[in-house]
């Protein structure tokens, strides 16, 4: 074993312990998926809250820390935090052989992590709507075969079925074409995100027709998802989020009123503190 597998190895224990995995195969993944052949060769840009450093190596061995790494400097995209994302995957409760749909794939990390997940008998989407991204990311996934990389906007496209539909970029509420894609007991993880301030990482679940459970996952920033973002949403969910009480959120809901239980309200949905069959969790 290099120092370079000793330290992906390590790397892998710490951003699931971090994130509280519970699937071994989360680590599993992290420590199979080698970063390096996703991120272009060094010396790697490192976003920290003032600005990007230089890694000033090539040596791969710096990637293995839970930190973002630049992918398009000028436009703040990166490659984003191991630990949300092992988290965020460990709730995600991927199966063998489980459609998945990735949008905003950036270069392919976690598509990668998550093809490793859906194993071969499995299909993984994979959309960037960037085409410098796009074509990084066909290139770095192309030993995946049951992996297809789409350079067009998930917002927009006509999505396939899928059992797990796993966003890397903000939305202000959950648009129809992602609900409507989900198999019964299909899982779509994405950010819910505010104008400015943190928001946090929603994994809602299909129980049946306009019936779905929801539970926030943990805090999360990302880049805004174009064609997923209303203003005015986005205003009002800063006080959501500053209340600091999202921890309650049990279920979305669709075409009904919102009633006592509403944590919060947008335009033809709400998410409410009682579970999908107005129970109280």
């Amino acid at each position: 074993m290099t120092n370079v597998d000793m330290l992906r190895t390590f790397y892998a224990r710490y951003v699931t312990a971090h994130g509280e995995c519970k699937d071994p195969r989360i680590q599993q993944a992290f420590a199979a998926v080698e970063r390096e052949n996703y991120l272009g060769p060094g010396p790697w840009q490192v976003f920290t809250p003032t600005g990007y450093i230089s890694t000033d190596t090539a040596d791969p061995a710096v990637l293995y820390q839970d930190i973002l790494f630049g992918l398009r400097t000028d436009r703040g995209l990166n490659n984003g935090e191991p630990s949300l994302h092992a988290r965020c995957l460990d709730a995600a409760a991927i199966s063998p052989g489980e459609t998945v749909t990735h949008i905003g794939s950036g270069t392919g990390y976690y598509t990668a992590l998550l093809a490793h997940l859906t194993g071969d008998t499995g299909e993984v989407a994979a959309y960037e709507i960037d085409p410098s991204l796009s074509v990084r990311a066909s290139s770095n996934l192309a030993h995946l075969k049951h992996v297809r990389v789409v350079e067009e906007s998930g917002t927009s496209a006509v999505l396939a079925r899928s059992d797990l539909i796993y966003i890397s970029a903000g939305a202000t509420h959950p648009l129809n074409s992602w609900l409507e894609a989900l198999n019964d007991g299909g899982r779509l993880i994405f950010p819910l995100t505010p104008n400015r301030g943190l928001g946090g990482m929603l994994r809602v679940t299909r129980m049946g027709t306009d019936t779905y459970a929801a539970k926030l996952i943990c805090p999360a920033m990302f880049i805004e998802c174009i064609g997923a973002r209303d203003d005015a949403t986005g205003e009002s969910l800063v006080n959501a989020f500053a209340s600091n009480t999202a921890d309650a959120v049990r279920s979305l809901r669709l075409k009904t009123l919102a009633d006592h239980s509403a944590w919060f309200v947008g335009a033809g949905w709400w998410l409410s503190t009682s579970g999908p069959n107005n129970s109280v969790a």
